[in-house]
């Protein structure tokens, strides 16, 4: 029988993170397969050289099964502390939260009285986000960063390595550049990336990530990770979860890109942002760059294209 609260200790090396893949102009759909031999198939294509951005979420955010059990499997949430610091640091009152997936961040911001708004290209995430205490004062949009509609925020976010699922120079870039737009002149953008120099995929192993647990209404979910593909800047993993009620089997493949804090630095400089400083995860000390970046004042972008010169 369910118990009626989660035990479960999840190492914070788990990459559990949104991702998507364009490659050669096209979107690659991801698959999460299912024990009977199916698949379901979550993506939008873009096909040539179309220059339109279309989000493609992560499986693991985007498949309703597994959109239920992230926050269960994902108790500990003490990398917000950081960022919620920082949202008071600074005074913002508006805030928008980019990839803000099943919602904790934005309700939390929302429980404080900030204005919040959640972005975020898995609808599945997004209802379980809905749920939550506080969610009615959220503003909610399915989508990216690339399409919002008018905002004039103090402070973006980009929580839990969300940074790293824009894998292309060109997705990245048009994210910024959505951010940007949606600030106000001096308006700040803060967002953490993990450091390639520690080569934290190496602990993306099975030994190092399996987890049992028991989830009420649920029942028992096994899930570990597995290193999949080492393409740098590109790093690939596959999420297994096994759901002991029924035994169905579910893995959700997924792409993160590295990039150095130069590679970032300069992507910031160039779509129109001053990195103020570079601060460390207090969470998780020496293993990422927590970028804090402001909207410069110049009216041009100037530079050359994100991540040029690396």
């Amino acid at each position: 029988m369910p118990s009626g609260r989660s035990d479960i200790v999840v190492s914070k090396r788990y990459p559990t993170r949104r991702s998507a893949v364009k490659h050669s102009g096209t979107f690659r759909n991801r698959a999460i397969s299912c024990s009977d031999g199916s698949a379901r198939l979550i993506g939008r294509r873009i096909r040539g050289s179309e220059s339109k951005v279309v989000a493609v979420a992560d499986l693991l955010f985007e498949d309703r099964r597994l959109a239920e059990i992230y926050d269960p499997l994902e108790p500990d949430r003490g990398d917000l502390d950081a960022y919620l610091a920082i949202v008071a640091e600074f005074g913002a009152r508006r805030v928008l939260d980019v990839g803000c997936g099943t919602g904790t961040f934005a309700c939390l911001l929302a429980s404080r009285g900030v204005e919040v708004t959640g972005v975020d290209p898995a609808e599945a995430s997004l209802e379980v986000a809905r749920r939550k205490p506080f969610a009615d004062k959220v503003r909610w949009i399915h989508g990216d960063a690339t399409g919002l509609p008018p905002l004039q925020v103090d402070l973006a976010t980009m929580t839990a390595n969300v940074a790293q699922v824009f894998l292309t120079d060109d997705d990245w870039a048009a994210t910024l550049a959505g951010i940007r737009t949606a600030l106000t002149p001096g308006g700040r953008l803060v967002f953490e990336t993990r450091d390639p120099a520690r080569e934290g995929w190496l602990e993306w192993n099975r030994e190092q990530t399996h987890t049992v647990a028991d989830l009420e209404g649920v029942g028992e979910v096994e899930k570990w990770c597995d290193l999949t593909s080492v393409e740098l800047p590109l790093v690939s993993f596959r999420n297994t979860y096994v759901f002991a009620a029924d035994g169905a089997v579910l893995t959700s493949d997924s792409t993160l890109r590295f990039r150095s804090r130069s590679e970032i630095e300069r992507s910031l400089q160039s779509a129109g942002f001053t990195v103020d400083e570079v601060r460390d995860a207090p969470d998780r000390p020496g293993r990422e760059f927590v970028v804090l970046a402001s909207r410069s004042l110049e009216t041009e972008v100037g530079g050359q294209g994100a991540g040029a010169g690396e």
